[in-house]
């Protein structure tokens, strides 16, 4: 049987290209999910164009608390600005996660999906993969599970290669494998594993791809990735890394290779039963 892949487009609705690349790429069949910044600067305009996007792929909320400002009084009290990945990441693991501010901020981000979109999440995971954090893992598992029907969660517990075996690590050990295995305990669904990762430098997006396609587990996975389709924001670290991708996705080497990999977009939630898988 043909092996399952969603193909996440994170960061919708933090620059206009970014939606432009999703609604061409959802048109052309080339992906199946989409991963919303509702605190983004383009959000408010993107939002408007999940309506033709909506019938091809899933939707799902982006948490992010570490770039631009909170939507919630709670938390920008408290940090006027979102704080850098590396000092969440501290504060989580060492106990100083102001909690209930945070809470507030994923309330306020989920409710800015809602009012923006009229209908709630399929999934939610985190932008830089804040969703797995200590503390804050627990308040995304809590949310999923409210709500009604329950939300998706991007498991970050088993990411595959090939390459970058550092990266995945951190990825894995600064909460992933413990998100992993809380969401079996919850009985929330999830994706069997995450690939996707590399350093936004390799100049051969179609390449990487070919060696995530081949390394494809049976079960599938969830890849994440981040094309746009014309220039990001100025000081965007990744936009070279973004017009990169979107051009190969759109082209028909992604198709073929899709095609001759034996690989087709598909929704790879599903709940594992109280078990935790690993390799």
């Amino acid at each position: 049987m043909s092996r399952p892949l969603a193909l996440c487009v994170d960061d919708f609705g933090a620059a206009q290209g970014i939606a432009e690349a999703v609604v061409e790429l959802a048109d052309a069949r080339r992906l199946n999910a989409v991963s919303c910044l509702v605190n983004g600067a383009d959000w408010a305009r993107a939002a408007r164009t999940l309506s033709s996007v909506a019938p091809h792929a899933d939707i799902g909320v982006h948490f992010n608390l570490t770039e631009g400002r909170p939507l919630s009084p709670e938390l920008a009290g408290i940090w006027p600005n979102l704080p850098s990945l590396r000092r969440l990441i501290v504060s989580a693991h060492v106990g100083l996660l102001p909690v209930q501010a945070v809470r507030a901020e994923l309330a306020a981000q989920l409710e800015a999906f809602r009012a923006a979109t009229g209908s709630a999440p399929r999934f939610i995971d985190g932008h830089q993969h804040v969703h797995h954090l200590p503390r804050i893992r627990k308040l995304v598992i809590e949310a999923a599970a409210r709500s009604h029907p329950a939300l998706a969660v991007r498991n970050t517990g088993r990411v595959l290669g090939p390459g970058h075996a550092v990266k995945r690590a951190l990825i894995e050990r600064t909460g992933g494998c413990a998100l992993q295995h809380e969401l079996d305990t919850a009985g929330l669904a999830r994706n069997a594993a995450l690939t996707g990762v590399y350093d936004f430098a390799d100049p051969d997006y179609g390449a990487l791809m070919r060696r995530w396609l081949v390394e494809l587990p049976e079960d599938g996975a969830l890849l994440f990735c981040h094309p746009a389709a014309t220039g990001t924001a100025s000081g965007d670290a990744i936009a070279p890394a973004r017009a990169r991708e979107f051009a190969y996705l759109r082209s028909a080497r992604f198709a073929d290779d899709l095609a001759a990999a034996d690989v087709t977009l598909q929704p790879v939630w599903r709940a594992f039963s109280g078990t935790t898988r690993r390799g």
